[in-house]
């Protein structure tokens, strides 16, 4: 089992960027591939970004491909998303999550099976 803790998140103008961070409690961080999503009010929660257990695979939603980064350190069992260009959509509660099969950057929200508090992401015009 796996706890995860988003933090980074904040108010930020349009164009800007912030880095969110998700810390995994327990030894067995690397076998989890990880992902970002994100829920705005009145919307349903939507992918965002996946990252496998070896950082060799990754998957962006079509909306932040080359704005976002998913990386991952598994000996600071921590995930990371460097958001850059934020814009106004961007608003949202952003949560990380653990999937167990590993090898995988899953884009449904179904394949995790561990979910963090989420942070909120807020982007002024």
């Amino acid at each position: 089992q796996v706890q995860l803790v988003e933090s980074g998140g904040g108010l930020v103008q349009a164009g800007g960027s912030l880095r969110l961070s998700c810390a995994a409690s327990g030894r067995t961080f690397s076998r989890y591939a990880m992902g970002w999503f994100r829920q705005a009010p009145g919307k349903e929660r939507e992918f965002v970004a996946a990252i496998n257990w070896s950082s060799g695979r990754t998957n962006y939603a079509d909306s932040v491909k080359g704005r976002f980064t998913i990386s991952r350190d598994n000996a600071k069992n921590t995930v990371y998303l460097q958001m850059n260009s934020l814009k106004p959509e961007d608003t949202a509660v952003y949560y990380c999550a653990a999937d167990d099969t590993g090898y995988g950057a899953s884009t449904r929200g179904t394949a995790y099976e561990y979910w963090g508090q989420g942070t909120q992401v807020t982007v002024s015009s």
